[in-house]
């Protein structure tokens, strides 16, 4: 390989690390929330999908990319409710709940998308989000393709990070959060509602779930295919867990992860002589990897996965 080819390959590695992390960052921001607050939701792949279809209905029978966006971030609110009144209100088991709920979001994402659309032999397309230009940074040899040539999306996810950190770490918000994850009798003693805020989080989850839909859909692939999150919900919630929870950490996982999808993708565009299906299951193996590698070593919120309520002992 040239030196020319060689740059060449490196900068549409690294530029679609980037965007190709987006999708699996937005839904880990948003678990962070729910999962600091003691719910484990393995349901964010049906949110996804549910806010992926929404987002693109949205955007191709109004014509707004902005209202695809609201869309998808109002479906996966709503959505998430379905986990919120399920592992909250009835206290039933969230891995069964989350399990159930992205079966639910598989099956009736692929029904409406039917009824919506029908049956063709070629799937409706929109004009997604262009690239921005920054002034035209965009031009400068190297940095300038890998990092200032994004749709907004991705630049709203990575200020998304911030955001996400900041509410956490210096509100009291955040420390609402936490102390209904670690000691809920503790901070209902004190007059924080554990449910109200738990289901808060499910919600606020279930709308970074919904934006990282519409990421897919109209900010990446410009249409709505079946099964197109393919697993990211579920590499999301490892990314949290990898992350120890930490918004920074997150996204430092969520490039470690899109840069494994990227490269078994340039790998095989370049012939390299790697059987396809072993580059086609490289995210997942690292996904198997890292929560075998990390979770004994993570010290999960204490009321993880734990109903609450006041009348128990």
């Amino acid at each position: 390989m040239s030196n020319n080819l060689y740059i060449d390959f490196m900068i549409s590695l690294l530029a679609g690390t980037i965007r190709i992390s987006i999708p699996i960052l937005l839904p880990a921001l948003g678990q962070i929330y729910t999962q600091r607050s003691g719910i484990l939701n393995l349901g964010v792949e049906g949110i996804m999908i549910i806010g992926a279809l929404s987002g693109f209905v949205g955007a191709f029978f109004t014509g707004s990319l902005w209202f695809g966006v609201f869309s998808a971030v109002v479906a996966g609110l709503l959505f998430s409710l379905i986990m919120g009144f399920l592992s909250i209100t009835i206290k039933a088991n969230q891995v069964i709940a989350g399990t159930a709920l992205t079966i639910l979001g598989t099956s009736l994402a692929s029904f409406l998308y039917r009824v919506i659309f029908g049956i063709r032999k070629l799937p409706p397309i929109i004009d997604s989000f262009p690239s921005l230009n920054f002034l035209g940074l965009s031009k400068i040899p190297v940095i300038g393709p890998i990092f200032f040539n994004h749709n907004i999306l991705v630049y709203l996810a990575l200020f998304l990070v911030f955001f996400t950190w900041f509410v956490l770490e210096k509100t009291t918000f955040g420390l609402k959060v936490k102390a209904v994850g670690e000691f809920p009798r503790a901070a209902d003693s004190k007059g924080i509602r554990v449910g109200l805020i738990r289901y808060i989080c499910v919600a606020i989850g279930g709308m970074y779930a919904g934006l990282g839909g519409a990421f897919m859909s109209i900010g990446y692939m410009d249409t709505y295919m079946d099964h197109m999150i393919a697993g990211r919900g579920f590499i999301a919630v490892s990314v949290v867990i990898f992350s120890r929870w930490d918004p920074k950490r997150a996204l430092f996982a969520a490039l470690l992860f899109g840069g494994a999808n990227v490269l078994q993708m340039r790998l095989q565009s370049i012939g390299v002589n790697i059987p396809n299906q072993f580059l086609l299951a490289l995210p997942y193996v690292l996904t198997i990897l890292v929560l075998v590698g990390v979770s004994k070593k993570v010290a999960f919120p204490s009321a993880f996965t734990i109903p609450y309520s006041r009348n128990s002992k």
